[in-house]
């Protein structure tokens, strides 16, 4: 077996034998010797890499070294040795499922905490005692606020997806956790990204740390076919109910780039009797669990997300993807509809793309190194006015920056108005059209222009 060479201890070679890994991926075998080691790791790994085995296969083995050099006979528990703060309830209770499955046959406990339900049952397990603890960074703040978690015992702190917890806010809450646990322990920092806040953070958290990065793949699946459909923005959510009038859609992740284009699609879609949930950062907890739960089990046929909210989120044998909106990053592309076509099955990738993202698609062609074949026949095509029209904006910024074009100044209104961001896409173009209506006084307040009769 490939994990021998990795050092990892006979009892827990028996359980990864059990869930049939054969090879580790990249990440492990890059993280488990290193965590092995003692040492604190910083990684950068997108979910799907297999990061919760690189930090859960060795963080077992460590607690179970720590106590066999230590006096084998006490009966009292020694409290939580290792920590995992992570984002949503989701991506927790993973955690806590897998580090079960790995530590089957070492008598350890594990347990997980989070926000959204009643405290009494995750008192009462934590007053039974634990080895290792996976919780969310709200929930668990509140229970050491009542004095009823102690860190005090904690070896291994790790952080998971460090760059989403940054995202919804939590950065303060892990801060106030990790100063209550022990200078002298072992930490590793994973996160998808690292934004300058994160690297901040490791900085001020790790010693000496080891790095590993694993690189985003970017040439997708063979299995995935893959298509695109041009179509005007406004028809894309009728282009939507059109492809789920096939009963061979049984089910489908649907993704857009904003929460609340997500709760439009899903009001559209039940309107059109098309059971669907949306999963993202404003739904509650227990929210995002029933949506989940139920398209798992396939009480609903359509679940649309967030990238930042399907992060984390395993679903097998999916075999559709939509990408409503194209997302802004290529590599995104990529992990987005890798989630179907799993396992060697077949998976289907459609993605919607109007006239404003264009320059998306040519990226994503351009990183995944080949074009994705445009289903040029559907009732909804891109009207060639409305792509001239939007185009036009374009055209004249191009021409104002090229020399000996005319004064820039002329066109600096117009200039100002393109790159005003819009609160949401479908809001695009009615900022175009009132941003002439208004102006700035002196203190930057918007004045109403007067209209001439």
């Amino acid at each position: 077996m490939k994990f021998k060479k990795l050092g990892i201890m006979p009892a827990i070679l028996k359980a990864i034998k059990e869930e049939q890994y054969v090879e580790p991926t990249e990440i492990q075998d890059q993280a488990i010797p290193l965590v092995l080691t003692g040492r604190d790791v910083l990684g950068c790994a997108q979910t799907g890499t297999g990061k919760t085995a690189a930090f859960a296969i060795p963080t077992l083995q460590r607690i179970v070294e720590m106590d066999q050099l230590q006096d084998h006979h006490t009966k009292k528990h020694k409290g939580i040795r290792s920590l995992i703060l992570t984002p949503t309830r989701e991506l927790a209770i993973q955690i806590k499922d897998s580090f079960h499955a790995y530590g089957r046959h070492v008598h350890l406990k594990t347990g997980v905490i989070f926000g959204g339900v009643p405290q009494g049952p995750q008192e009462k397990m934590i007053k039974e005692g634990l080895d290792v603890l996976v919780a969310t960074p709200g929930r668990l703040n509140d229970l050491m606020n009542q004095g009823i978690i102690k860190l005090d015992q904690v070896k291994i702190l790790i952080l998971d997806e460090a760059d989403r917890m940054l995202d919804m806010g939590f950065i303060h809450d892990v801060k106030r956790i990790v100063a209550k646990v022990p200078a002298e322990r072992q930490t590793l920092l994973f996160s998808a990204t690292m934004p300058k806040e994160i690297s901040a953070l490791a900085d001020a958290m790790l010693k000496h740390p080891a790095k590993v990065s694993v690189t985003p793949e970017v040439v997708t699946v063979e299995a995935i076919s893959q298509s695109v459909y041009l179509v005007n923005k406004a028809n894309k959510r009728k282009l939507l109910i059109h492809l789920l009038k096939d009963p061979a859609i049984e089910s489908v992740l649907v993704f857009t780039r904003t929460k609340h284009g997500a709760d439009r699609v899903v009001r559209e879609l039940v309107k059109a009797h098309i059971s669907a949930m949306a999963i993202h950062g404003d739904k509650s907890q227990n929210s995002r669990q029933n949506a989940l739960e139920n398209f798992r089990k396939g009480a609903i046929r359509v679940l649309v997300a967030t990238d930042i909210a399907a992060r984390g989120i395993d679903i097998d044998e999916l075999s559709y993807v939509i990408n409503f909106d194209l997302p802004n990053v290529p590599e995104t592309y990529v992990h987005r509809i890798g989630r179907t076509g799993r396992a060697g099955l077949s998976g289907i990738a459609m993605s919607f793309c109007d006239v404003e993202e264009l320059p998306l698609l040519k990226d994503i062609e351009k990183t995944i190194g080949k074009r994705i074949p445009e289903v040029k026949v559907h009732p909804f095509p891109l009207d060639a006015t409305v792509k001239d029209d939007l185009l036009a904006p374009a055209q004249v910024k191009a021409q104002a920056r090229a020399p000996g074009k005319g004064p820039r100044k002329k066109l600096e209104g117009h200039h100002k108005a393109a790159k005003s961001p819009a609160k949401s896409p479908e809001q695009a173009s009615v900022k175009s059209a009132t941003a002439s209506a208004f102006s700035e006084t002196a203190d930057g307040s918007p004045r109403r222009r007067r209209r001439r009769r």
